[in-house]
C-alpha cells in the first residue's frame, strides 16, 4: 500500500471515529438513556407555554428526566404532562412541579420541588400540587397598561378645580 493509501486509510478512520463520538454525544444528550429503567409521574397544570415531549425535568437544576407525552383534557382544559423520571431518583409525594422559563428567549423545563413525605411516587403516580407557566409578556403589557392608565388618574386628581 502506497503512503498516501496509507494516510487516506487513517484519515478515514478518524472522520468514522468522531462520527461515533458525535452520535455517542447525542444519544447522551437525547435523555434516551434515561428512558430505560424509568419510572411514569403524571401531573396536571393550567399552562404549560414552552414545554414540549422532550423538554426536561429537573430537581435543584439537574436533570432527572423528561416530559414523554403532553395532551389537553378537553374536559376541563388543563394541560397534562406524562414525565419519564430516572428510576434511582425517587420523588416524595408531596412534591410540587413547576413550569419554569429557561430565559427570556422561550424554551421551559418542568422543575420538581420535593416535599417532606416519606411516601414516595410509585410507577403511573401523579404530582398533584402543580404551578403553571407565567405569560410574562402579559405580564409586562398589564403593567404597562395599568401604570399608563394610574399615571391618567393621578393627573386628573391633581389639577385644581376650576370655578363652578
Amino acid at each position: 500500500m502506497s503512503r498516501a493509501g496509507l494516510f487516506e486509510t487513517v484519515v478515514g478512520a478518524v472522520v468514522i471515529a468522531v462520527a461515533a463520538l458525535f452520535l455517542f454525544y447525542a444519544y447522551q444528550v437525547s435523555g434516551r438513556d434515561i428512558a430505560r429503567g424509568a419510572y411514569r409521574v403524571d401531573a396536571v397544570f393550567g399552562r404549560v407555554d414552552g414545554v414540549t415531549e422532550g423538554s426536561e425535568v429537573r430537581i435543584a437544576g439537574v436533570k432527572i428526566g423528561t416530559v414523554s407525552a403532553n395532551a389537553l383534557d378537553t374536559r376541563t382544559y388543563e394541560a397534562e404532562l406524562r414525565l419519564q423520571i430516572a428510576a434511582g431518583v425517587p420523588i416524595p409525594e408531596d412534591s410540587v412541579a413547576k413550569i419554569v422559563s429557561d430565559g427570556l428567549l422561550g424554551g421551559a423545563h418542568v422543575a420538581i420541588e420535593p416535599g417532606a413525605s416519606d411516601v414516595m411516587l410509585a410507577d403511573g403516580g401523579k404530582i398533584t400540587v402543580t404551578q403553571g407557566s407565567v405569560d410574562l409578556l402579559g405580564l409586562a403589557v398589564q403593567a404597562f397598561t395599568n401604570n399608563a392608565t394610574s399615571k391618567e388618574d393621578a393627573k386628573v386628581d391633581s389639577e385644581p378645580p376650576g370655578d363652578l
